[in-house]
């Protein structure tokens, strides 16, 4: 592949970049408590640095207390901050990437805890998200705020930061201002389009007053809100060339706020690749300066055609980064097959940050956060390891412990490798998970790893063989409630409907509404089965607020399937299928009926280990049914420890 757009240089005001690629600023959690810069953040800025990225701009850095998102937030504030983020910039600078610091405040989107104090906003209107109480800002305090910005400017000017960027997107103070959702007020600072621009122009004004006329400010904005009530891409195409004569070099094009339907500003895989870069286009023919497109891109060819064709100046690779932070590197020595690539699940970055409230790490990368501790040094005496069963958890630990020069060999059962991954990436859009499974597979045989397919490991194979250590991954078995007719059979489990061992007959009945069932639905639904899909739980245990979970619902919604809630069955039959919903008795029609009510670890082999003092490890699904960041995460621990 030909990338010579992509990592061609380009000038923004007074700073070279040697190529058009961007780390956008990402939140990770990984601040010290008093918000100071910690060693943690800046070994895993460093190590983006190493990947060879023209410019990083670090995650939200709070102007003022009160505009923290999150506890732990970096900040910006004091001139007590400069020594730290000096620490930071340098740490960047040895490896020859440039670095901006992202000024933030994020209005009435945090809470009390963070902030310190009541959130405050443009209008006393509370978070759609965070639903906190907030206090309407008076004009004292939107000046205190607008000072802060430029004082804050000018700290990051002293740190060595070589630009800075706004932050006037997704939702936070600068976007409360300019939008109509957020902004009730009737003032100088809000009521029409002009009044609504004025605080981020005068915010754009003290920044570049502070820092002078040749040090870069970049704005990062959403291009459109996309939200009912919110203003849209040709009120932003009229305030673009305004923030530019107000002092803007360059503009980062994101989209959505926090409360836009399916999470835009950080999208799923449902959504798709590079599907914001035609706003990117539009701002940088309003603007005349450099544009950053961001949006779902994480192919270095993607973003080479991109700026080829004028859709932007810039690439911003988010989460590409996070999963591998060599992939630029690799794709300029085209070394494209060792490219580990993000698919867009959001487990680890932001679901675990905003949801979970813990730092951010990624599914696919377990070294990520863990910058700071170094690799895994070589083990002292190599081993001869057996990993028991090939799907993520196992491939993981096996990568994880050859990395370290064991001796490692992997059985698995079944025919193929990949274990739950394979019927879970056959619904819509999850195609891209096997990517991980080919790339781990590549990796695990580079390193002179075996892998033995249909070859069940059994107490007497233990007996015979005698590992000197092993990773028990077997993974779990699908379990079923004792409904009558559940044996029947037409009654087939949804990972067996998923891998295409089942005929698929129309109308079908799916038992459980969580991620297999729902995602089983969708399955059957774009093959055109009808579809009925029934919860007990009187919700979906698949909420609407993950990005995911929404265009779940959609597309089923959409599609026509029918889900019941509260739903208790009672029997199922040949052609139908009966439950019970509150004082209704109800059957409805069932060719086939899918089962999806969860899974029971599988850990037979434990008592055999345990009789031959063989030291073991339980990892994923074997350890206790979860989600695909703690097999992979737990599978790598288990590989170094041995």
């Amino acid at each position: 592949m030909q990338l010579t757009t992509l990592f061609s240089s380009i000038t923004i005001n007074s700073m070279t970049l040697p190529n058009r690629a961007v780390m956008p600023a990402m939140a990770t959690g990984y601040g010290n408590a008093d918000s100071t810069v910690s060693d943690r953040l800046i070994a895993y800025l460093a190590r983006r640095a190493q990947g060879g990225t023209g410019l990083i701009i670090t995650e939200v850095c709070a102007v003022l207390p009160r505009g923290k998102g999150f506890p732990n937030e970096i900040g910006v504030w004091d001139d007590n901050f400069i020594d730290g983020l000096k620490r930071l910039t340098n740490a960047l600078h040895l490896h020859g990437s440039k670095t901006a610091l992202q000024l933030h405040h994020a209005g009435r989107e945090t809470f009390k805890a963070a902030a310190g104090d009541l959130p405050e906003a443009p209008s006393a209107i509370p978070s759609v998200v965070l639903n906190q109480p907030c206090e309407e800002m008076s004009f004292e305090r939107i000046g205190i705020v607008i000072d802060a910005y430029g004082k804050a400017a000018l700290r990051a000017q002293k740190a060595g930061f070589d630009a800075v960027e706004i932050h006037a997107a997704h939702g936070y103070l600068l976007t409360q201002f300019l939008s109509p959702f957020s902004n009730h007020r009737s003032d100088a600072y809000g009521g029409s389009e002009e009044k609504r621009s004025r605080f981020v122009l005068e915010v754009i004004e003290a920044v570049r007053k502070e820092v002078g006329p040749d040090f870069p400010v970049i704005i990062r904005i959403s291009a459109d809100e996309l939200i009912k009530g919110g203003y849209d891409l040709g009120f932003m195409e009229r305030l673009a060339p305004r923030m530019v004569s107000a002092g803007v070099d360059a503009i980062h094009v994101s989209v959505g706020v926090y409360s836009t339907p399916g999470n835009l500003s950080i999208a799923s895989f449902d959504t798709d690749p590079g599907f914001n870069l035609s706003r990117a286009r539009a701002i940088r023919k309003a603007s005349g300066v450099p544009v950053i497109g961001v949006g779902r891109i994480n192919h270095p060819q993607m973003a080479d055609d991109a700026l080829s064709r004028g859709d932007a100046d810039l690439i911003a690779f988010g989460r590409q980064h996070i999963t591998d932070p060599d992939f630029l590197n690799k794709a300029r020595q085209g070394r494209f097959d060792e490219i580990r690539w993000c698919v867009s699940c959001n487990q680890g970055c932001i679901e675990r940050l905003g949801l979970e409230m813990k730092s951010s790490t990624c599914t696919f990368n377990p070294e990520c956060g863990r910058e700071y501790a170094g690799p895994a040094p070589l083990a002292e005496t190599p081993r001869r390891v057996w990993v028991i069963g090939a799907g993520p958890a196992g491939l993981s630990a096996a990568l994880s412990a050859v990395k370290r020069g064991h001796e490692v060999d992997i059985f698995e059962k079944d025919a193929f490798p990949g274990g739950q991954l394979l019927p879970a990436s056959r619904p819509p859009r999850k195609e891209i998970y096997m990517g991980w499974i080919d790339w781990a597979i590549r990796e695990f045989t580079k390193h002179n790893g075996r892998i033995h397919c249909q070859k069940e490991v059994t107490r007497k194979t233990l007996h015979a063989k005698k590992p000197q250590a092993v990773i028990l991954a077997t993974g779990a078995y699908p379990v079923t409630a004792p409904i009558p007719g559940i044996k029947g059979d037409r009654v087939f489990d949804a990972r067996d409907v998923l891998v295409g061992k089942v005929s698929l007959e129309s109308p079908a009945v799916v038992i459980g509404a969580g991620h297999v069932g729902l995602e089983t639905a969708d399955y059957l639904i774009s093959r055109g089965i009808e579809v009925t899909i029934l919860e007990m739980q009187p919700f979906s245990p698949v909420g609407k607020h993950t990005a995911h979970g929404y265009w779940l619902h959609r597309r089923l919604k959409q599609a026509g399937a029918r889900v019941v809630l509260n739903a208790v069955l009672t029997g199922i039959s040949n052609a139908t299928v009966s439950y019970t919903s509150g004082e209704d008795r109800e059957t409805v029609a069932a060719a086939m009926v899918v089962t999806a009510m969860g899974a029971r670890s599988e850990t037979s082999l434990e008592s055999a280990l345990k009789e031959l003092s063989i030291p073991y490890w339980i990892v994923g699904d074997a350890q206790n049914p979860r989600r695909l960041l703690e097999a992979i995460h737990e599978g790598y621990r288990a590989g170094q420890e041995i």
